[in-house]
């Protein structure tokens, strides 16, 4: 099963190549003797049913994509190609309306995105349909799994509400990933990347190829070093992939396991505006003055966390019309944090001291643990003919995470009772039950036309329980709710010679997450949000070019928008609002230019409004909160422009590319104030990369560099903002305090790849 052979007399040398979609080289071989030769070679079709197997892992959760401009499809080895060491997010600038953005300000280390101005904590991010956002928080932590796009066959960008799947909602967007194919044959891949502020990027790859018993190993180790483009924000990582398949006629069998560990420096303070002028490489995280009033930098500010996921997958086809995949998961994270707090002790639920410059507030180094579990399984079924695809399925997974935190020492103030150090003033922990069935399908009923449905129940039981890490003393007893989701979706599309039109409605809810909880205070416990999301658009295709649009509107109830303002460990705050919508264009288009040069972009237009935004700040003179009302105002971190745009050249194994982006002006929180606007910018990148096929043991070299921000821009993509008001009688004009992070500038990183 899986080869079959060929006896030939033939004398001189010959080359057999096979072509397969999927695999674009099945086997070669080569007799030089005159005697008679054997030529094993794989099966074709066999190697296209363990292609279809390992589709039918995210087949139900992709279902649904009929091709609008909203879906966007990339290559794994595409962006391993362009992969420096950054992570994830900063692959993804090519997509539509999408922002990128770092705290190191390279990539390497903590690393985000948004799309059409939603953050990554409310994007849907799933790997083989198993959630990757994390239960409680609802965030991907890329870094946990630097160069996880080294073992990823492809990904697929749904901007809007997409399909139904597997874990939290997708309030702007949702990205599954299906990790890569077996190979034909036995393979191994090393690369080295080197480059600006001490980057480096090894990577080691191998894989047994498919055998004719149907088995399959792969295997990926790389490791990651950066000094960073801001002050300490430096990173040391190494991520991990394996896997271990079985592919027999109808069925697949499938175990992997990816993780990795991440020891960063914080950086998550961010830099003051007037500081950043003078210095944007400046980090005040970590800082702190001794006893002597001599300001130090405390070397051990770091973030430190380690996960492992493991999944395990069976798939198996009935028939020509009937399919079933299940799975089973589990996720191990735990980590910690350990950073300069300049507060008083009473805040940590110990006993103030008096030192003579700080008064009651002596620098100290504050410990924050994590340990959670997250485990679960899903099932689907498939079923096709020629004018229906159907799934249907369910999914229940299961959540258990550990908090607590302790002061660990002091850096300045009078000695203190070293056993009062190193105890617990908060610990907690949460527990979270998410489970749904669904629902879906597309109907063919005449050429050329396809309707889509989809309909899904989600069940969701969030609790926390134990003692509050803002406010000493206070337990928590039960906090959270109980939410039951009902979200359709509906969609038609129309295909007619070079020209596709497209329209759909979709429904979707999403439950707040834990910071919604612990940084509301208790007079403002949060709700849960509805998207109301339609789309349409039209594209042309012609031989030598195409060009589109997708319009969309998305009213929301309760949108849970961004505030401006920061967690103590750098993530952002959110706050519900009653009214709120976005809306816009998205403009794609791409042409070839003779034979060797291509060029694509793509340009998103939108207006982000809440309606009637009503906040309150604090008045410091008064120890008051003062009401104000902003009526129409723009949705933080939503810029109304977006431009992207790649000049890519081919031509006999080399390959460059200019890649633009443009983001317009944004603010860093919901008041439209000048002191918390950030400037638009425009970055420029040019890639180059050369293949030369060698030999039978060293197949091929590649010779790979990068160069971005070839015009030195000094320019920040993310940041914070926090109104306030000094004196709200006496001036009416409310403050801020606000935080830039910083990007880098021209960088250049040069590698090498050997393929054997």
């Amino acid at each position: 099963m899986g080869y079959f052979f060929i006896h030939t007399t033939m004398t001189k040398k010959f080359l057999i190549t096979i072509f397969t979609l999927g695999i674009s080289c099945l086997s070669w071989c080569q007799s030089d003797t005159a005697s008679v030769d054997t030529i094993a070679i794989f099966d074709t079709d066999f190697i296209d049913r363990t292609i279809e197997l390992d589709a039918v892992v995210v087949s139900a959760t992709r279902m649904g994509n009929t091709g609008g401009l909203s879906d966007v499809k990339l290559k794994g080895k595409d962006m391993q190609r362009n992969n420096i060491g950054v992570n994830v997010p900063y692959l993804l600038q090519s997509t539509p309306s999408l922002v990128a953005f770092s705290e190191d300000g390279t990539g390497t280390g903590y690393a985000y995105f948004r799309i059409r101005g939603t953050d990554q904590n409310r994007i849907n991010i799933t790997m083989n349909g198993i959630p990757l956002n994390d239960s409680e928080s609802s965030s991907v932590v890329w870094v946990n799994m630097t160069d996880l796009i080294g073992s990823v066959a492809d990904l697929d960008v749904q901007r809007g509400v997409g399909s139904s799947t597997n874990g939290s909602a997708a309030f702007g967007a949702s990205i599954n990933m299906r990790t890569e194919d077996p190979q034909a044959k036995p393979y191994a891949v090393v690369s080295f990347n080197g480059g600006s502020y001490s980057t480096f990027h090894e990577m080691i790859k191998a894989g047994s190829g498919l055998t004719k018993h149907g088995f399959a190993v792969d295997a990926r180790f790389s490791k990651v070093d950066s000094k960073g483009y801001v002050d300490h924000a430096f990173s040391d990582l190494y991520s991990y992939y394996a896997s271990a398949a079985w592919y027999g006629d109808k069925t697949m069998i499938k175990a992997f396991t990816f993780g990795g560990a991440e020891k960063t420096g914080i950086a998550w303070d961010g830099t003051d505006p007037e500081q950043w002028k003078i210095n944007p490489k400046y980090n005040p995280s970590g800082l702190y003055y001794d006893s002597d009033g001599v300001q130090q930098r405390y070397n051990d500010a770091t973030d430190n966390y380690k996960q492992r996921h493991y999944q395990i997958h069976v798939s198996h086809f009935f028939n020509d019309h009937w399919s079933l995949n299940a799975a089973v998961h589990y996720t191990r994270g735990k980590g910690w944090s350990e950073d300069v707090q300049h507060k008083a002790l009473s805040k940590f639920g110990m006993q103030d001291i008096d030192q003579p410059n700080d008064g009651k507030n002596p620098y100290s180094v504050r410990c924050k643990h994590m340990d959670n579990h997250f485990y679960g399984a899903l099932i689907n079924a498939l079923y096709r003919n020629e004018q229906w695809n159907v799934a249907f399925g369910a999914a229940a997974n299961h959540y258990t995470g550990k908090h607590h935190g302790y002061i660990d020492r002091l850096l300045s103030g009078e000695e203190y009772d070293k056993t009062l150090l190193g105890k617990d003033w908060y610990d907690n922990h949460g527990e979270k039950t998410d489970a749904n069935i669904y629902g879906k399908a597309t109907w063919q009923p005449i050429a050329g036309l396809t309707v889509y449905a989809d309909l899904q129940y989600r069940f969701i039981r969030y609790r926390i329980n134990g003692t509050h890490d803002k406010k000493v003393g206070m337990v928590m007893d039960d906090w959270g709710d109980d939410f039951h989701f009902f979200n359709p979706k509906a969609g038609i599309t129309y295909h007619s010679g070079r020209h596709t039109t497209y329209a759909n409605f979709a429904i979707a809810n999403r439950e707040p997450n834990r910071k919604n909880y612990t940084e509301n205070g208790l007079t403002r416990q949060p709700k849960h949000e509805t998207l109301y999301d339609l789309e349409a658009g039209y594209i042309y295709q012609h031989n030598i070019f195409y060009v589109g649009a997708n319009l969309y509107y998305m009213h929301y109830k309760d949108q849970l928008v961004p505030s401006g303002k920061i967690s103590d460990t750098g993530s952002t705050l959110t706050m519900n609002v009653d009214k709120s919508y976005r809306m816009g264009a998205e403009i794609m288009a791409g042409v070839k230019i003779g034979h060797y040069l291509r060029w694509d972009a793509n340009v998103t237009v939108s207006r982000n409004k809440i309606e009637n935004f009503t906040d309150w700040l604090d008045d410091y003179a008064s120890g008051q909160q003062i009401e104000v009302k902003y009526g129409n105002s723009t949705i933080a971190f939503s810029p109304s422009v977006t431009v992207g745009s790649t000049l890519t050249f081919n031509i006999k194994g080399f390959e460059a590319a200019w890649q633009t982006n443009y983001v317009g002006k944004q603010w860093l929180d919901n008041t439209g104030s000048a002191q918390a606007k950030l400037p638009h910018y425009c970055i420029n990148n040019i890639r180059m990369a050369y293949t030369q096929p060698i030999g039978k043991i060293l197949k091929e070299i590649t010779l790979s560099l990068n160069l971005n921000n070839i015009f030195n821009s000094n320019y920040v993509a993310n940041g914070w903002a926090s109104a306030y008001y000094n004196d709200y009688a006496a001036t009416g004009k409310p403050d801020y305090y606000v935080g830039y992070y910083a990007q880098a500038k021209f960088n250049a990183h040069a590698g090498i790849a050997l393929r054997f």
